[in-house]
Formats: C-alpha cells, sequence, structure tokens
C-alpha cells in the first residue's frame, strides 16, 4: 500500500493504518530500536508504541515522508528506553559508543547561549551531511541517526571494518573543521 494511502487511513481513524504501517514499516522500525536497544522486547516495545504515537499524532500531523516520520518516532523513543534502562545499569552499549565518538566533534550544551548555538549546529550538521557524496552520507547517517554497530557498517558498504573505522574517523574530523570554520567551539 502506499504511504499516502496509509496516511489516509489514520485520517479516517481506520485501525487498519496500525495494521498497514506494521506490515509495510515494522522491520524498518524493529531495525532501528534494535540498534538502539538491543533487547527483543525493549525494541518490539518501542515499535508498538511508535504505532501508538503516529496513530495519535494523525491527524492533525500529516507527514511529506512516513518512513521519516516513523524513523524518528521509533528512534526518539528507543533513545529514551535506552536512557532508562541505563540508568537501571542494564544498558547495551552501541548507542553510547556512537555518541561518545561524536562528542568530540560537537559542543557541549547547556544555558541560553548554548540553545542557539545548538540551533547554528543543526543547521551546519544539516549542510554538511547533505554535501556528503551518497556512500558517505549513507555511512555517517547509518552509524550516527541509526546507531548502526560498524561492522553491520563495512559489510553493508563492503568495506572491510578498518577502512570503515578509518571512514567515520574521517567524517567526525571534517565534521569537527566544518563546525570550527564556522564559529563553533568544539
Amino acid at each position: 500500500m502506499e504511504d499516502s494511502a496509509i496516511i489516509d487511513l489514520y485520517w479516517l481513524r481506520s485501525e487498519c493504518a496500525i495494521e498497514e504501517t506494521a506490515q509495510k514499516y515494522g522491520g524498518y522500525c524493529y531495525v532501528i530500536a534494535k540498534n538502539i536497544l538491543a533487547l527483543h522486547e525493549d525494541s518490539e516495545e518501542c515499535v508498538n508504541e511508535t504505532y501508538l504515537r503516529a496513530w495519535e499524532s494523525m491527524p492533525p500531523r500529516r507527514p511529506n515522508v512516513l518512513s521519516a516520520f516513523l524513523g524518528r518516532i521509533v528512534r526518539n523513543l528507543s533513545l529514551d528506553c535506552w536512557q532508562k534502562n541505563r540508568a537501571q545499569k542494564r544498558g547495551g552499549g552501541q548507542p553510547e559508543q556512537s555518541l561518545d565518538e561524536l562528542a568530540d566533534c560537537l559542543p557541549d550544551s547547556g544555558g541560553v547561549e548554548q540553545v542557539l548555538e545548538a540551533q547554528e549546529t543543526e543547521r551546519i550538521l544539516n549542510d554538511f551531511v547533505a554535501g556528503l557524496e551518497p556512500k558517505r552520507r549513507c555511512m555517517f547517517v547509518q552509524r550516527y541517526w541509526y546507531l548502526y554497530p560498524i561492522s553491520d557498517i563495512a559489510n553493508a558498504q563492503g568495506m572491510s571494518l578498518s577502512s570503515t573505522k578509518t571512514a567515520l574517523f574521517r567524517l567526525r574530523q571534517e565534521l569537527k573543521k566544518k563546525l570550527e570554520q564556522e564559529g563553533i567551539i568544539v
């Protein structure tokens, strides 16, 4: 079923919307959650919560790209769950590792100045990612948005593990340089 038809089902308040969403995007959402949480039960819970959030959001929202809309919801829910699990000393490690890699490239968050700086950083980051050639963009997004393990990225790209690590390191260095050129203190 086309995304526009699925969205129309949400707007009509048809329960078929959730069934169609699960059929078309269930695996996609599960992979995102599983990469962050590592635990099957928590991943399934976040995917199911994603369907509920989509149901509550449509209407009034009408997403342009359903997959991106669902991906953002499941990612945020999964990160929240991961933080809760981590606080309970039972979290995985993949999200922390991915986010730690970026810590050297991004400024600290904090007060009002930092909020404004975060908005500028977001703009620069979006421009940076948009300017990457497709293969490098895919690697960056897989690692730092979807939090894929480096080994999975290497397999998907047909690269060795060391080449993938090097490519990601270079991407982080380029991002850091770009941020510094734009006046963002890292």
